[in-house]
């Protein structure tokens, strides 16, 4: 009896045990420390939030949910036609905020300062990034003539690295006002010196010897491609998007339409660190990570990549995708390659060297092939095509692939068309022939589709419709969506630079009538930037779009090398 009764209190204990543990365990938790209001108290009050409310009316709708498990409570707090203006996180234990999000950092997550989330966290320190700046410069300027006008539009090129230091902050309307300042200067400069070529010297003087120049760029070549390849899980949504429409072409699919997406389908997947299960059960019945926007580009976007697919495959999932930082390193070193010979063919070994030592020393080239985009595509196209410029079939069909890319580069054919001396038949035929096939050629994956007409409205909806319709606060011309006081609707504004964007292209198709290589790079390059700027979404992997003809409208003697000066 006696060991019956001490098994049986030894027993009880253990279940008494057991029971205070479990109400106090994950698997049974407790009600919250805070009440609704305390909690959305805590976050109004927080400074941050605070003083973006106080520029809308008072009393804004709020709503607040506790999350048992994680003990927080997430409170929402929205304003009229504002919508959704604040958002945040407090803890129950205490009430502190663990993290508060405010105007454009609510929607968009790139805007919420995330150290390394595009170009990696290497790069973008301010070590490396300085380093990089100061090659660039010193690399390229005139040292025997410091104050001229190359130093300041090498300077003005820099400064684009001052906008992304406030966008890695978070502070995006900082970031994007502080971009218009370079974008203006060097689409004006470079219109001025398209039109005025004698406005500029033209000269390729440099203190270094072509040997150095070449050395340094065979050192940054090996410095980018290394830490492309030592960061494997870099790829952006833009270059996943590259891999999976490629997969989809390989598969006898188009790209648009197809994109793997999260609506209402079966998890294959775990959650990641937002709680959101991005590995879903797609339509061909394979577990796939999620893009649904990633069908925004021209057909040559997705093309590009096939080759880097049929090598290295894809497992379905956002992994370090090896064909993506294939593709990206490949058009990388085109873009590089097609430079070099420009500059062979129109100033000589010195000048090939210095506009390759341009390319690989730029930091904003290097944040591209960090982020593994398709942003090195259309110019490597658009560069090659300038190499070849003397063909009217070769201008043709590399800006139509250039334009399906990103369709940007539609802006320059009129100027393309019309390169040397104005519109002549024979040359404006084989000019409009070369386009028309490679248009045929990009848009035949089309085809894939049993209904060309279907095909044809679903890559309008998801590409050229998305793109006009799309909100983004990473310009200044769309902030009027935040009804904020204090914030500027630019909206008026941008119709008007978007107009004389249109009418400068058409004007750079006639004038000056004769043209030679460094017109045609000067009104590129200016063309392209104006078309940046008149973007209501704009970011810095854009900058390779135009620098290859910034370099080239800075560097280009005024008359072409006299072994080309009779094709050119």
């Amino acid at each position: 009896m006696k060991r019956a009764a001490l098994l049986a209190a030894v027993l009880a204990c253990l279940v008494g045990a057991w029971s205070a543990s479990a109400a106090t365990s994950p698997l049974a938790p407790g009600p919250p420390s805070l009440t609704e209001d305390v909690a959305t108290a805590a976050l109004l009050t927080y400074p941050k939030v605070a003083r973006w409310l106080d520029r809308y009316p008072p009393k804004p709708q709020t709503d607040a949910t506790f999350d048992r498990e994680k003990r927080t409570w997430t409170v929402n707090v929205w304003s009229g036609e504002a919508g959704e203006i604040a958002t945040g996180t407090v803890a129950d234990a205490d009430g502190h905020v663990v993290e508060a999000w405010t105007g454009p950092q609510v929607a968009w997550k790139m805007a919420r300062g995330r150290p390394g989330a595009f170009g990696g966290k290497l790069l973008t320190s301010w070590p490396v990034w300085l380093g990089l700046s100061a090659i660039f410069l010193l690399g390229l300027v005139d040292l025997r003539r410091p104050l001229s006008m190359r130093t300041l539009d090498l300077l003005v090129l820099l400064s684009f690295g001052v906008s992304l230091a406030f966008f890695n902050r978070g502070d995006v309307f900082e970031s994007a006002a502080l971009a218009v300042p370079p974008l203006v200067y060097l689409a004006v400069r470079t219109a001025w010196i398209g039109f005025r070529a004698t406005a500029r010297r033209g000269s390729t003087a440099v203190v270094w010897p072509v040997w150095a120049l070449a050395v340094a760029t065979l050192f940054l070549v090996g410095f980018r491609v290394g830490l492309n390849v030592d960061n494997g899980r870099s790829v952006i949504d833009v270059g996943y998007a590259g891999v999976i429409g490629a997969d989809r072409i390989l598969d006898g699919r188009v790209p648009y339409g197809t994109m793997p997406v999260t609506d209402d389908l079966k998890p294959c997947g775990r959650a990641n660190s937002d709680g959101e299960i991005r590995e879903r059960i797609q339509a061909n019945g394979r577990c796939e990570s999620s893009n649904p926007r990633g069908d925004t580009y021209g057909p040559v976007a997705y093309l590009a990549y096939v080759p880097a697919v049929l090598v290295f495959g894809w497992s379905g999932r956002w992994d370090e995708l090896p064909a993506a930082h294939a593709t990206s390193i490949e058009f990388d070193l085109l873009a590089l390659a097609g430079l070099a010979l420009v500059g062979a063919r129109l100033g000589g070994a010195r000048l090939a060297a210095l506009l390759a030592f341009g390319w690989a020393a730029f930091p904003f080239t290097t944040y591209a092939l960090m982020s593994n985009t398709n942003d090195a595509i259309a110019p490597a196209i658009l560069v090659w095509g300038f190499w070849l410029a003397s063909s009217p079939a070769a201008r043709g069909a590399t800006t139509a692939l250039a334009s399906w890319t990103k369709f940007a580069s539609l802006i320059v054919v009129p100027l393309w068309l019309t390169y040397p001396s104005g519109l002549r038949r024979a040359p404006s035929l084989r000019f409009v022939a070369a386009f028309v096939g490679a248009t045929a050629l990009a848009f035949s994956i089309l085809l894939l589709e049993p209904s060309l007409r279907e095909a044809l409205r679903t890559f309008w909806d998801r590409t050229v419709a998305f793109q006009f319709d799309r909100d983004s606060p990473f310009s200044i011309w769309d902030w009027g969506q935040y009804h904020a006081r204090g914030i500027p609707n630019l909206a008026s504004a941008q119709t008007v630079v978007q107009v004389c964007t249109i009418v400068l292209a058409g004007v750079a198709a006639v004038v000056p009538r004769k043209k030679g290589p460094l017109e045609l790079a000067a009104l590129t390059a200016s063309l392209l930037l104006a078309f940046e700027l008149s973007l209501t979404h704009w970011f810095y992997l854009y900058l390779p779009w135009v620098l290859p003809f910034v370099l080239l409208a800075l560097f280009l003697p005024r008359e072409p090398h006299p072994d080309e000066a009779a094709s050119m």
